[in-house]
């Protein structure tokens, strides 16, 4: 299951999940767009590993991943007193 964490004002939707088998959290980012309907990209929590990366350039990936970093300690925050 995939929990709202973030909507930025581009309306971008960054959500994420419980911690996985693997002792990873997914980080999901998703935005609208007109012509290919939502850009997306995966991210794994704690190594920031990127895949599944579809409509986004490379400095808009860098630029989520920047935001993730940055607040990545309130999501530890969120799953740890959900």
């Amino acid at each position: 299951m995939m929990y709202p964490f973030l909507t930025l004002d581009d309306e971008t939707e960054i959500t994420h999940s419980d911690f996985l088998p693997t002792e990873q959290v997914k980080i999901y980012i998703e935005k609208p767009d007109e012509k290919d309907c939502f850009h997306h990209m995966v991210c794994y929590l704690p190594d920031y590993s990127v895949t599944d990366i579809y409509g986004f350039t490379e400095e808009e990936v860098e630029k989520y991943i920047q935001i993730i970093r940055s607040t990545a300690h309130k999501l530890q925050f969120v799953m740890r007193n959900a």
